[in-house]
């Protein structure tokens, strides 16, 4: 008998993509609790691990191997990524305020969102200033300055062990590259002032050796943009300063109600707040009950104590304590490939140590890189022979990879008969149809996707950017429109959390658009898929496919490769930022581009079929040739090297069929790759086409001039 899918029945939120949750996650997809919906939120799809950071700074380590892919992290613990900044937690009602999307509601939430090294009452900071916290912008901000040309200086304000690593780190890079001016350690005390006097003769011996200056017992008047003042009346040349001073907690975390010691979160044994279904943890939390400096090893040793203690809330179990260590081994980077280690007051230092060092942070994120692979669910022991070919080699995709070949739907469609209403406008080809209400057009057309993002509000988005693309290709305004939603099982309560959060993206959209919801449908299956019947309103004859003409130049205003994207994402095998990247350029509305070129002779969106797909609709219906030049076709970051390894969407194979004829040639395959809520593909007058992708691209869109229309058979070649 088929199991239908378990209802969620409670949503569990991750603030923060701290080191703490990252291993939740990674506990999580190991061991998932049905019934329970996962949802962590970032401000990037990426999380540096702060171990690793001096050793990036002096170039020892490139930046993928310094960052965890949480987008790939999350997919393999069956979790909602929301890549935004919270910036409000509301205990009461249980909601997380993220920027640019509605709140987002739990029922257990986790805080690990880290410190940061922003120092808001010193003049200048936030303008020439880069805090060395949070990590992600700090490594960006580092390695576009590394990358430069020609000598410089640099600056560290904060002389404990974070500040001595980081100037050390920064000095050895610069001097690796022959850019090396001046390097200062600058200090309100004794720099390294709490360390053992073994410790501190050390890293003085490191600062000399890599030509770091000590600026003690100073007090800084002002940052500017090439140097820092200091109130003696010295200055302090710096073309980078960076900010390594103290930790500092979050400014929203002091509106949140719960308890606080300094601005950090109170927990106590089981890593709760004041409010028991709020946990905090690692640098972000203080432990009353066993206060500890801010370091990595608490947070990492923390995430079995918390994965164990939400699941047990959850549950009904008994809670877990959480007991920090007295003492912990530090390892500290000294710029070149040696480190210092420091243990109950014993040091050791040297090459081995950098090595062994190495060795720990490497197998950290090995588990981050090498996810377990969870095996398909296996079929019955008694089948069809055929079942197997039928359900293919890998899950079948969502968005427009989910849909049934063009080939198939002419099949089925060239039964029909002929419409008998003379208020029904016949086209050649187009997904939308155009109605006659007295003197008025009407154009109607319908879309819906299969989901292939955990999270609903950002999943209508795109849907409702995909529904209204043939509106726009026609040159259509935008109207009305009515939803039809398959919600998955869920509780009445999460059930009315998801709805809330699909309407309030599709609207947003659509309002955006200037149409309206007015109504819609909703049932229950295994799975959701978001579809929305939309209309639009013509004052002018409706654009269609035919109409090109012979020499019409080809824009495409979106890049491609969503369709390989999706697909590598499912496998766990894209890289998260590709993969935000993309979702990104889906979300972007095309109403702005379709009245740039409401003057083309044809036009059509670039959807499930692939760009061949229906660039064939055009040449089909105009009685025209392509041709193609596809070192001109933009494509999304990271699609290349995914279709090279051989990558592909479920609908690949029925669109390849549509042009056999290019499927011999090399590096051709995203030509066929399905797009999800793609973009604009217009024929244009080539006397038009510079100005129109001019303006196209002050408007944001990355639009390219990708071929043109020759007389000829319906065809493409590639130029």
């Amino acid at each position: 008998m088929h199991s239908p899918p378990l209802p969620a029945t409670q949503d569990v939120v991750l603030i923060g993509g701290g080191h703490t949750h990252a291993l939740f996650l990674l506990k999580w997809g190991m061991k998932p609790l049905p019934g329970a919906r996962l949802t962590v939120i970032n401000p990037g799809p990426t999380a540096p691990y702060s171990g690793m950071l001096p050793g990036f700074v002096a170039g020892h380590y490139t930046r993928e191997e310094l960052d965890i892919d949480l987008v790939r992290l999350a997919r393999f613990a069956g979790a909602r990524v929301i890549l935004g900044a919270a910036e409000h937690l509301d205990p009461e009602a249980r909601e997380v305020h993220v920027t640019g999307r509605p709140p987002i509601v739990f029922d257990l939430a986790s805080v690990d969102v880290g410190i940061t090294s922003q120092m808001p009452g010193m003049p200048g900071f936030a303008e020439h200033g880069i805090p060395a916290k949070p990590l992600g912008p700090f490594a960006q901000s580092w390695q576009e300055f590394r990358e430069g040309t020609g000598p410089v200086n640099i600056a560290v304000i904060g002389g404990g062990v974070a500040g001595a690593e980081l100037v050390l780190a920064m000095a050895y890079a610069l001097k690796l590259r022959g850019r090396l001016g001046i390097a200062t350690l600058i200090d309100s005390g004794p720099v390294l002032g709490q360390a053992t006097p073994r410790l501190r003769k050390q890293m003085l011996r490191a600062f000399s050796e890599h030509r770091v200056s000590l600026v003690e017992n100073a007090e800084i008047a002002r940052v500017e943009a090439d140097r820092i003042l200091l109130t003696d009346g010295r200055s302090v040349l710096a073309d980078f300063t960076t900010g390594a001073a103290g930790a500092r907690p979050h400014d929203w975390l002091s509106q949140s109600g719960l308890a606080l010691q300094d601005g950090f979160i109170q927990v106590g044994e089981t890593l709760q707040s004041s409010d028991p279904a709020i946990f905090a943890t690692g640098d972000c939390a203080h432990l009353s009950h066993a206060p500890r400096p801010k370091a990595g090893v608490y947070a990492v040793r923390q995430a079995p104590v918390l994965f164990h203690n939400m699941r047990a809330l959850l549950t009904g179990d008994p809670l877990r304590r959480y007991q920090p260590q007295q003492d912990y081994l530090k390892l500290i980077s000294l710029g070149s490939q040696e480190a210092l280690g420091d243990r109950f007051g014993q040091q050791f230092a040297g090459p081995l140590v950098w090595r062994w060092k190495d060795r720990i942070d490497r197998n950290f994120m090995e588990k981050f890189r090498e996810l377990p692979k969870m095996e398909p669910a296996e079929l019955p022991p008694e089948h069809t022979d055929d079942l197997p070919d039928a359900l293919g080699e890998k899950p079948m995709c969502g968005g427009c990879g989910a849909k049934a070949g063009r080939l198939a739907l002419r099949a089925a469609l060239a039964d029909l008969p002929p419409s008998q209403r003379a208020d029904i406008e016949s086209l050649p080809g187009d997904d939308a149809a155009v109605l006659r209400i007295g003197e008025a057009r009407q154009v109607i057309s319908t879309d819906h996707l299969r989901a292939f993002t955990q999270d609903p509000y950002l999943m209508a988005r795109i849907a409702a950017v995909h529904a209204l693309g043939d509106i726009w290709a026609m040159g259509a305004t935008p109207q009305a429109a009515t939803a039809n939603l398959i919600l998955p099982r869920l509780s009445p309560k999460v059930q009315e959390r998801t709805l809330r959060e699909i309407m309030q993206g599709a609207s947003q959209v659509f309002q955006e658009a200037g149409a309206e919801i007015v109504g819609g449908h909703t049932s229950l299956g295994d799975e959701l898929s978001i579809g929305f019947t939309v209309t639009g309103l013509c004052s002018d004859r409706p654009i269609t496919l035919a109409g090109a003409q012979a020499g019409d130049h080809l824009i495409l205003t979106k890049p491609i490769g969503s369709g390989v994207l999706m697909a590598a994402e499912m496998a766990g095998e894209a890289q998260g930022a590709d993969v935000a990247a993309a979702l990104t350029l889906m979300c972007q509305a095309q109403g702005k581009a379709a009245t740039i070129l409401r003057g083309a002779n044809a036009m059509t969106d670039v959807t499930g079929f692939g760009l061949t797909g229906h660039l064939l609709g055009i040449c089909e219906a105009s009685d025209l040739g392509a041709q193609l030049d596809m070192s001109a076709i933009p494509q999304m970051p990271g699609a290349a090297a995914l279709s090279d390894a051989g990558t592909r969407s479920s609908l690949f194979k029925d669109n390849l069929a549509l042009a056999p004829e290019l499927a011999g040639m090399p590096a051709v395959s995203l030509l066929f790759d399905p797009q999800t809520a793609g973009g604009l593909l217009a024929a244009v007058s080539p006397d038009q086409v510079e100005l129109l992708i001019q303006e196209l691209r002050d408007n944001g869109y990355q639009a390219a001039c990708i071929g043109q229309l020759a007389s000829g058979p319906p065809s493409i070649s590639l130029l």
